[in-house]
Formats: structure tokens, sequence, C-alpha cells
């Protein structure tokens, strides 16, 4: 399969928001990838449903929607009324994991769960041939711009495993300081999906650094 670029809407330029998702729209990247943070699960505050809708009224990719929030069930059935594609919970907010990855199911969207760097793969043997994605995170989350946490490499390799063993047809995904430097040796440990923020927003040419991270892990 393809691999998979999504460019991160949490380092866009809010006041030009309609210019930076025509950028993605045009570009060649896969996703929308959407942070939400409500300030108690992480340290941040981010945006909410109007942000999302605003989003999704011009998007023309799949809308895969990160939830960096406690107890994420209360808002399930909204994330789809706002567009949201993919549905991707923490492991580490939800008290009963399965109940919540069968209600995303439910309303039609894609499921996902995303571990903390100190959450071990282990968390999802009984689970994970329930999942559409497995979001690892190779920075603390909560805030854009830190550094990659290179035990990412291990967790992904030892992810891939368990998928294989397990029959899964999860993907991959790695959210957290995806550069050129490290994208190449990521996808050749089993990432199918790449998040990238800063080092696409704050790049000169935005488009071109996507398509440049895209032939990196494109079949040669």
């Amino acid at each position: 399969m393809n691999k998979l670029i999504a460019p991160s809407i949490l380092a866009a330029d809010f006041g030009n928001l309609q210019r930076d998702i025509e950028m993605i729209n045009n570009s060649k990247a896969d996703w929308f990838h959407i942070d939400v943070m409500d300030g108690v699960f992480v340290p941040n505050i981010s945006f909410g449903m109007p942000v999302i809708s605003a989003i999704k009224k011009l998007a023309t990719k799949t809308m895969d929607v990160h939830l960096m929030i406690v107890d994420p069930d209360r808002f399930i059935a909204d994330f789809k009324k706002v567009g949201a594609d993919i549905l991707t919970v923490h492991y580490e907010a939800c008290t009963h994991l399965h109940r919540t990855v069968q209600a995303i199911k439910a309303e039609g969207m894609k499921a996902g769960v995303s571990l903390n760097p100190h959450t071990p793969i282990a968390v999802l043997e009984d689970i994970i041939t329930d999942l559409d994605l497995v979001l690892i995170m190779s920075v603390n989350p909560g805030f854009g711009g830190q550094s990659f946490i290179e035990n990412t490499y291990k967790k992904v390799e030892q992810l891939k495993n368990l998928i294989e063993y397990s029959g899964s047809n999860a993907l991959i995904e790695v959210d957290g300081g995806v550069t050129d430097q490290n994208i190449e040796q990521l996808s050749e440990a089993g990432v199918d999906a790449f998040v990238a923020g800063s080092f696409v927003f704050k790049s000169e040419n935005p488009a071109e650094t996507i398509l440049n991270l895209k032939n990196l892990v494109s079949p040669k």
C-alpha cells in the first residue's frame, strides 16, 4: 500500500487557514490530520467543532481526527457530524476502550487508538483486530515542534509484529517530530501514515516539502 502523508493542521497559519487547507488539497498529501486538545488530558487547548466543520467544508481529502481529550465518548457522534472520517482516541483516556472503539465504528468512522511514549504496545493485544489504525506518539502530546523520541522505532517494530501475528488490518501512524531525516527509517520499521506539522508549515514551500516527504517513502 502507498505510504500516507498527513499534514497537521495544528501547525497551520490560523490567520490564513483557507489558504493552507487549499494548499493541502492541491498537494501530494493524503490526509488532513486534526489534533483536538482539551487542556486537561494535555497541557494545551487547540480547537473544537466549529473549526473542524469549517475545515470540512473546504477539505477534499480524508479527515484524520486525533482526540487528545478526556472522556472522548461524550463527543463521538459530534465529531462524525462535523466531518471526521477517522477518529483516534488515546488508550490512556479511555476507561472502556473496546466500548469506545465500537461506538466510533457504529457512527460509520474508522477507529484509531493512540499510545503515549510511555505506554507499551502490549496493552493493545486484546483489541488490535478491532482497530483500523494505531497512532504512536513520537513526542509527548500537547505541543507542536518537539524533538522526536528515538525509542519510537522499536515501538513501531513491536506494533508491526503484533499486527502481523494477530492478522489485524490496522495501519500504523506516527505523530511528532517527523522530518526528511527520519521518515525513511520509520517507513522501513513499518509506518504507513506520517503526521508532519511544523516541518511542513514552517518550511519555505510547504507543498514542495510534502512532495519531498512523499517521494522519500514511495517505491523507488
